[in-house]
């Protein structure tokens, strides 16, 4: 290494030594400008047959590892997941992104990231949404369908803006009747008094959704719940959590929505609890059921706790898995 830098160095004076015999004069250095301060949009498209596909980046938290993130683990083995991928130490990093599917006939939202109103909490980390959507060329009034996964604060808070009026003022509204049915239950609301995280989820789903009962459509698993979106069955995080088939022509990619939290500590470790899962044991179960269903098909996965844009394929690595991301296209 030192005899590389002595050539690299002797090669530079001898540069400049030349420079000086023939009268030329090394360029000038550029004068300083201003940083920019902010990041550049986050939106991604790519193509499923004939269907035009965003991602839309809502942003992404990054916080101190609860003790029980990895619920069923010690701390000291998810600190240790966090360190070899690379996340601040101590800190957990959480990306979101919902999915926009163009079919031609409907323009269908899947999921709506956390909302404005935590856009200046957060420091402009999470609730970026409209803004993305803003970048990518869409007005939300044109979205026909915001269909939701599930009903966790982090997929429906970006229903309302911060004054509480619609963000998607012309869209049908569309739950998995399971979840619509856990959440909405005052019975089930009432067991949860004792778990603050639970707790607040009812409540959020309560404040959410007030007046809009009568506009939401509550679908069924199994079925097309929009021009080549289909419904899957991936229960265990929600009792109703679904993922999504969408599908043109002889093409599918398959939207895991939270089948696995970020990947780098849940697809490695299937067997993982991830703390926001409610049927933590049926979750396990559904990871196994849905990424080897994707393994064998070679599917095209896209996952909202992805890094953006969230798009790559999933293979068994013995009784694990791993994520291989998509490369950037930079043609549609």
């Amino acid at each position: 290494m030192t005899d590389l830098n002595r050539r690299h160095l002797l090669a530079g004076a001898a540069a400049v030594g030349a420079a000086a015999i023939t009268g030329l004069r090394p360029a000038a250095v550029n004068a300083a400008v201003p940083q920019a301060g902010t990041q550049a949009p986050g939106f991604y498209r790519y193509k499923v047959g004939s269907y035009e596909c965003t991602s839309i980046n809502d942003g992404a938290r990054t916080f101190p590892m609860p003790d029980k993130f990895v619920a069923n683990k010690p701390k000291e083995e998810a600190l240790a997941a966090g360190e070899a991928a690379y996340m601040p130490k101590g800190m957990v990093t959480v990306p979101f992104n919902p999915q926009l599917i163009n079919t031609g006939s409907k323009l269908v939202l899947i999921d709506t990231g956390n909302g404005v109103a935590n856009l200046e909490a957060s420091k402009g980390a999470v609730g970026r949404t409209l803004q993305n959507l803003q970048a990518a060329g869409v007005d939300p009034k044109v979205i026909d369908v915001v269909l939701l996964s599930h009903l966790h604060p982090d997929h429906t808070n970006g229903i309302r803006l911060a004054d509480g009026a619609l963000a998607f003022p012309n869209a049908e509204i569309m739950v998995p009747g399971k979840d619509w049915e856990f959440w909405t239950s005052e019975d089930n609301a009432a067991k949860a008094e004792s778990n603050p995280m639970m707790k607040n989820y009812f409540a959020n789903v309560k404040k959410t959704f007030a007046g809009l009962e009568s506009k939401v459509t509550k679908f069924e698993w199994g079925k097309e719940v929009a021009p080549g979106i289909t419904s899957i069955a991936t229960p265990g995080h929600t009792p109703g959590h679904t993922s999504f088939a969408v599908a043109s022509g002889d093409a599918k990619v398959l939207i895991q929505s939270d089948v696995t939290n970020i990947p780098e500590f849940f697809l490695r470790n299937p067997d993982w609890h991830v703390m926001f899962d409610n049927d933590a044991a049926l979750a396990q179960e559904t990871r196994h059921k849905f990424y080897d269903m994707a393994a064998a098909e070679k599917a095209t996965v896209i996952g909202f706790h992805f890094t953006f844009p969230s798009v790559g394929h999933v293979e068994k690595d013995g009784a694990k898995y791993r994520l291989i991301p998509s490369a950037w296209n930079p043609t549609i």
